[in-house]
């Protein structure tokens, strides 16, 4: 890979990642009827929509720091894996006629999160290794 692009792939990625993250969080935190109807629809109103919005900023915090992008993007990945699994089982695709928006949304992040995992796969090596000389 062509360096300026392997400097700004990264950036990218995290950046889209990231501000999806973060414009969702508005919604979960002021309770808008959407985010409310979906939490309701899956039974976990109001503690799985302030839950998951505490998740999607912690994630979104680390996916924009170098040193805890890995982490970031296997945060968002169970996160998005979870939306995009609800929007196929109990959801649908479209939730109250967005066309699909919420659940593109989530299929970007996952995309986003599992292209920096593979290029920052060395971290979590690194995490794991740590942590296997700890334990030991």
């Amino acid at each position: 890979m062509a360096q300026p692009i392997k400097n700004i792939l990264p950036w990218i990625l995290r950046g889209l990642a990231a501000l999806i993250l973060l414009q969702t969080l508005f919604y979960k935190f002021s309770a808008a009827e959407e985010s409310v109807y979906i939490f309701s629809t899956l039974g976990m109103e109001p503690w799985g929509r302030i839950g998951t919005g505490v998740a999607e900023l912690i994630a979104s915090v680390l996916l924009l720091i170098p040193a805890t992008t890995a982490v970031g993007a296997v945060m968002g990945i169970g996160l998005m894996g979870g939306a995009i699994f609800f929007h196929a089982t109990r959801l649908g695709i479209s939730v109250r006629g967005d066309g699909g928006q919420l659940f593109l949304y989530a299929l970007l992040v996952f995309i986003s999160c599992a292209g920096l995992l593979v290029l920052y796969r060395g971290q979590l090596i690194q995490i794991f290794n740590k942590n296997k000389t700890t334990l030991l």
